[in-house]
């Protein structure tokens, strides 16, 4: 979900009171019952990531570059799943959606491809899930709204935990929220007593939208030098900023001028 973004224009509507779709100099994007962005595609280039944040949630690949299990809780419109589908391909994914409208309109507006052995879509809801699935993913990407706000059970002490319960031995959880919400602080301190405090945040490129990175063991405290080593490789893998998110991690974590202190 990316804050401050208020346009519409064209609307394709599954739902007029929950599920919209609008269409501006070549953007698709999704909105439930708000035109706040859920979701949005460059309709030339489905398959890529149009909205800062999304971006930004990829940097997990800094500290696990090779997951081969990912867990998406929150479809939207399948911008995540569909990247990380076509550019990670030896990667098997799930990713839940607790609203039916959404999940159709995902597939019929923006190309989120049919269930195969690598993806795998589901009506479910995430907290419930990740406490059924312990040690099964590498991965779990968050990015549960509703509406508004931050969808509560996916705000929990309870479900941090058992995100880390659902991780493997060297996971990362990835988490978007809002900077300006008024409980940001209660949700990042709910993360790192869940997570020992070995969490970063990584703030987006616009719309106040930070990722917090929570590990399930320390990272060693790794070098600048080194991050931005492997930033170099990923951004030539992947043709995302890697390099700017190694230097925007400067921004709200423990740091000296050689190592990222986590």
């Amino acid at each position: 979900m990316a804050l401050l973004s208020r346009w519409r224009t064209h609307k394709a509507v599954a739902d007029p009171a929950t599920v919209d779709v609008s269409e501006r100099d070549g953007v698709r994007s999704l909105h439930l019952g708000s035109d706040t962005v859920q979701s949005s595609m460059r309709v030339s280039a489905p398959n890529d990531l149009e909205l800062p944040y999304t971006r930004s949630m990829m940097a997990f690949l800094l500290f696990h570059p090779e997951p081969k299990d990912i867990l998406m809780i929150g479809l939207g419109g399948g911008s995540l799943a569909k990247f990380i589908y076509h550019r990670l391909p030896a990667c098997r994914s799930t990713a839940l959606e607790i609203n039916p409208q959404v999940l159709a309109i995902a597939r019929s507006h923006f190309f989120v491809p049919p269930n195969d052995e690598r993806l795998d879509v589901r009506l479910e809801e995430g907290s419930q899930y990740v406490a059924t699935h312990p040690a099964s993913f590498d991965i779990i990407l968050s990015d549960g709204f509703d509406g508004m706000t931050l969808a509560e059970p996916l705000s929990t002490e309870l479900f941090f935990s058992d995100c880390r319960r659902a991780l493997s031995e060297n996971g990362v959880f990835a988490i978007n929220l809002w900077g300006s919400d008024k409980n940001f602080p209660t949700y990042q301190q709910r993360i790192a007593d869940c997570f020992d405090n070995f969490t970063l945040c990584l703030p987006a490129e616009k719309h106040g939208n930070i990722v917090v990175l929570a590990f399930t063991r320390s990272q060693g405290s790794p070098r600048w030098e080194a991050l931005r080593e492997r930033a170099r490789v990923l951004e030539t893998l992947y043709g995302l900023d890697f390099l700017r998110f190694v230097d925007r991690l400067h921004d709200l974590n423990l740091h000296t001028g050689k190592r990222l202190l986590i």
